[in-house]
């Protein structure tokens, strides 16, 4: 029989005391009974401070730990209650578990590490557990590490942005640092009361410390952000810019597309008797792609319906051209960038192309913005890499209740401390 020493490094439990070991043949579980040093005993589980006994709470109580082999483990012990001066009536600490986990630290730190390792399937059958007990104790694990760290430390330039999480119009307000690569801040909603809550955490001394802040046009980010950083150099995210033109070339296409159908022969039933686009308005219909890509990402065939658009379409090519020229603006940057922008500015009004006089008119209304962004070379690039990222988290936390949990797991993932396996020694 291994001495109470091992069965305290086996379980996870020093330094507690080991009095006996079981296997309950009912339920073919392991149990350890333990009890606590003089020393640990009577700590408020909130702030470990040593507090007057209050009452035997609900007696005996268990904690999962980690498997001995393929039998599950679990840890017995005493939970008494005590009365702490700032927390009230609390269940006392118990050094091998966190305040009101049914888990020991061991295994939500595996747990942990595990969900930002592996697959949903995985980490329930490995460990043995339901899906939504995984995100509970991802949010204790990440609320363990922030009590122990300042994620908000040192931010100098960050990048904000918004990402759907669900459907019905649920989303995130994300927060990265580009110095860092790191996902600092998270939390549900789009507007500015979102945003402000993370300003507010910031605090006045270190918003006075941001100096550039990439987002996309959105009124509520620009809003809060002058608000909260009036100092900060805001720098549009020449993505979202590209994209304003995009789909305003797009707006134009459908519109060449309705026109063609519209014409004799534009328009034929097909098999099933329903009205399909044929001739010109059968191609002006799938030259969407060929509109919308890269000039040197066109294939032979696209190359030839943009030619073939010059041709018939000059209201469309023009609008084509104008996509291309902002493009160009972002791809040159710097004052030949500036440049380019001024020329497509004198452009743009004059095209006799509504969408892209009112796409000239938004961006004369964002032109600081963008001239820093050209200036600077700051995008939303990394935020929308990590936007990718968390959207491959949210396909994994399908099945959390609460956006909490998904922060959680993509705070353990992206903001740069992960969690750890117990007892393992880095050389």
């Amino acid at each position: 029989m291994p001495s109470a020493r091992v069965w305290c490094r086996l379980l996870g439990v020093h330094p507690a005391v080991v009095e006996s070991v079981e296997l309950d043949e009912a339920e073919q579980v392991l149990v350890a009974r333990v009890r606590l040093r003089r020393r640990d005993r009577h700590r408020c589980g909130a702030c470990s401070r040593r507090c007057p006994r209050y009452d035997a709470g609900r007696g005996r109580r268990r904690w999962r730990a980690l498997d001995l082999g393929t039998v599950q483990a679990f840890v017995e012990a005493d939970a008494p209650r005590v009365q702490c001066r700032e927390h009230g009536v609390v269940v006392a600490a118990v050094p091998w578990a966190r305040h009101g986990a049914g888990h020991t630290r061991a295994f939500d730190d595996t747990v942990a590490w595990l969900a930002t390792q592996s697959s949903r399937t995985s980490v329930r059958q490995l460990m043995r557990i339901a899906w939504p007990t995984v995100g509970a104790i991802i949010t204790r694990v990440r609320a363990d590490i922030d009590a122990q760290v300042d994620r908000l430390a040192g931010l100098r330039r960050i990048g904000i942005d918004e990402i759907s999480y669900k459907k019905n119009h649920r989303y995130l307000t994300v927060v990265v640092d580009h110095d860092t690569g790191r996902l600092v801040w998270a939390a549900p909603g789009n507007d500015k009361a979102t945003l402000a809550a993370f300003f507010e955490l910031l605090g006045p001394d270190r918003c006075a410390r941001i100096t550039h802040v990439s987002a996309d046009g959105a009124a509520w980010i620009a809003h809060t952000v002058a608000q909260y950083c009036p100092d900060a150099i805001r720098c549009a995210d020449p993505f979202h810019v590209v994209v304003w033109a995009t789909d305003a070339l797009d707006k134009v296409r459908r519109q060449a597309w309705n026109t063609a159908r519209r014409q004799p022969g534009g328009s034929q039933k097909d098999r099933r008797g329903r009205t399909a686009s044929a001739g010109a308005a059968q191609t002006m219909k799938r030259a969407r792609w060929a509109l919308w890509k890269n000039p040197e990402n066109l294939t032979d065939h696209q190359r030839h319906k943009l030619a073939w658009i010059a041709k018939t379409d000059s209201r469309l090519y023009r609008a084509y051209l104008l996509k291309e020229g902002l493009r160009h603006v972002f791809a040159v940057g710097g004052e030949t960038g500036k440049e380019a922008l001024q020329r497509w500015l004198s452009w743009a009004p004059r095209c006799r192309i509504p969408e892209f006089v009112k796409l000239a008119r938004t961006i004369r209304s964002e032109l600081a913005a963008i001239h820093a962004s050209l200036d600077h070379g700051l995008s939303n690039a990394l935020i929308e890499s990590t936007n990718t990222k968390i959207r491959l988290l949210t396909r994994l936390a399908f099945g959390f209740k609460h956006p909490d949990a998904l922060i959680s797991l993509a705070l353990l993932a992206l903001g740069g401390y992960r969690p750890e396996l117990p007892d393992r020694t880095h050389t």
